[in-house]
């Protein structure tokens, strides 16, 4: 396929205008699907509304199926017919209206129905492990020679996803984020000795918990994966909390959930345990940390363990344009 790339400098969103010159699909021979897979992520329901109403308003795309309940819904015969009328309220939910699940994933009765239901775009909404996923079902599809077009967007809230600048859901986790950051600095803030500790997403990654450390002003320490930290001995964990509380008198630490990991001891570990998507199960090292600090630290320390984790559940803030332009995008490459 031909195409050329235009930087326009005007939108200060820096985005990448990409001009077509093969156009794939006529709109009224289109029939795409739309499907949400793994864990759940603030503005699912945006992207969902997005792409419905950029099939539909700027390309006539009449027929827009969403596939519930994530993979495992193409051949489990789970089927919602979207319009721009079903989806005009949903991005200010959370969530997904399409449901969603991990694992399920069978190539064959996945490209069987896409098949028999003649669609011939699939928009997929993931992960890594989804857009593994997806890649051999495009594989599939071209090994039977169907004309079927494979889109995938890429779902992470963790932002640990290397060839996209930002994905969507981020700023909003950072935010919420802030909100427990917040409530751990007033109750430490409150008690001599205090200790919040504030434990966030990031199994792999730690950007939730050192952007929303960064906007926050309020945080001591924060610990990521990608940083190993000990606990005991010159440059530990337990020196420099001692150190800050003889500074300040109290103090707040942000973790990401899969900081720490290695610490634990191996009867701790989950190291052979894995989710229906094949993710390593994580102890939560929040709490173990918060058992070691009460043990480890001679001064008297009133501990408070504040935990949010829930923020997979929210809607999303304003990052329309932000989404609409990168839908857009895809919608160039399939329609005139």
């Amino acid at each position: 396929m031909e195409f050329e790339m235009i930087k326009d400098n005007r939108f200060a969103l820096n985005i990448f205008f990409w001009v077509f010159f093969q156009v794939y699909f006529e709109s009224d021979e289109v029939h795409a699907c739309i499907v949400t897979c793994g864990g759940l992520c603030p503005g699912l329901n945006t992207v969902i509304r997005e792409i419905v109403c950029g099939l539909n308003h700027m390309y006539g795309v009449n027929r827009v199926l969403g596939i519930a309940g994530g993979y495992r819904g193409f051949y489990s015969q789970n089927t919602i017919s979207l319009t721009p009328k079903v989806v005009n309220d949903i991005h200010k939910r959370g969530g997904t209206i399409l449901g969603t699940s991990r694992g399920g994933h069978d190539t064959s009765k996945i490209v069987d129905s896409i098949q028999d239901r003649g669609i011939n775009q699939v928009y997929i909404i993931g992960g890594d492990g989804t857009q593994r996923g997806a890649s051999v079902i495009f594989e599939e599809i071209q090994r039977r020679g169907l004309r079927v077009a494979v889109a995938g967007i890429p779902k992470t809230i963790d932002n640990d996803i290397p060839v996209i600048d930002k994905s969507f859901g981020f700023d909003t986790a950072v935010e919420e984020a802030q909100r427990a950051i917040n409530a751990a600095h007033v109750e430490s803030e409150s008690i001599e000795n205090g200790i919040g500790v504030v434990k966030l997403m990031g199994r792999y990654s730690g950007f939730i918990a050192m952007h929303a450390t960064l906007a926050s002003r309020d945080v001591d320490c924060c610990l990521i994966p990608e940083s190993p930290f000990y606990l005991e001995g010159p440059g530990g964990l337990f020196e420099f909390i001692e150190k800050r509380l003889k500074e300040n008198g109290h103090m707040v630490i942000v973790m990401a959930e899969g900081a720490g990991q290695e610490l634990l001891s191996e009867s701790m570990r989950s190291a052979d345990r894995q989710d229906p998507s094949g993710n390593k199960l994580l102890q939560d090292v929040g709490l173990w940390i918060s058992q070691k600090i009460r043990v480890g630290i001679l001064t008297k320390v009133v501990l408070y363990i504040y935990k949010f984790i829930y923020i997979y559940m929210i809607g999303l803030l304003a990052h329309y344009i932000y989404l609409s332009a990168f839908l857009h995008m895809h919608f160039q490459s399939y329609l005139s």
